[in-house]
């Protein structure tokens, strides 16, 4: 039991990294909560117009979730890994660093998802393509790639890593509480809109 408790803490302290924040600010670019959606993910860093940075902050909040999970099974196996993955799910989403205030975590989940069940991880960034290459909108993307995910981590990974497959689905419909209003009303901004504040 403290090994796992150890694992999710691990996978909390590695989420929680701000890496969105990090790089905008070292860019000169201020404080990315301040633009657009005033998220730290991905999807708002690409509101300042910086591709380049904008990739650097997915793979860099994929590969966290990614770390974790990895270092976990490694050190205690499955179970800690999974428990190091919803670690970093909460570290990522509720950072201590930043009041609990932090990003959706749809990148930490992809990457998570890779690190535990690669073919559950390879759907979900299969369909979040697909879906963004047909509607444009990150939102509806990463939430229909998350939504389906417990079916296919049963399928591939059994009872656990569809548990956690489950967790990472409810924590991100939550986290996406406001683009869910949007997308019911038909406002949701649709990749590469500018800089446009959105609550």
């Amino acid at each position: 039991m403290p090994t796992l408790v150890l694992a999710a803490l691990l996978g909390y302290l590695l989420g929680s990294i701000p890496f969105g924040l990090v790089l905008t600010r070292m860019a000169g670019l201020g404080d990315i909560r301040q633009i657009g959606s005033g998220n730290i993910g991905a999807t708002n860093v690409l509101r300042t117009g910086n591709k380049p940075l904008a990739l650097a902050t997915l793979l860099l909040d994929s590969g966290k979730g990614a770390i974790a999970a990895l270092l976990a099974l490694w050190w205690a196996g499955p179970e800690a890994a999974v428990l190091a993955a919803g670690g970093a799910m909460l570290g990522h989403s509720f950072p201590v660093w930043l009041g609990f205030k932090g990003g959706k975590g749809v990148a930490t989940a992809l990457g998570v998802l890779l690190a535990v069940c690669w073919p559950v991880g390879l759907l979900a960034c299969l369909t979040w393509i697909v879906m963004a290459a047909l509607f444009r909108i990150s939102s509806l993307s990463a939430l229909t790639a998350l939504g389906i995910s417990p079916l296919t981590g049963w399928y591939f990974g059994g009872p656990l890593v569809a548990g956690l497959c489950l967790f990472i689905a409810v924590l991100v419909f939550i986290r996406h509480e406001a683009n869910i209003r949007r997308l019911v009303k038909g406002e949701e901004p649709r990749i590469g809109a500018g800089k446009k504040k959105a609550a």
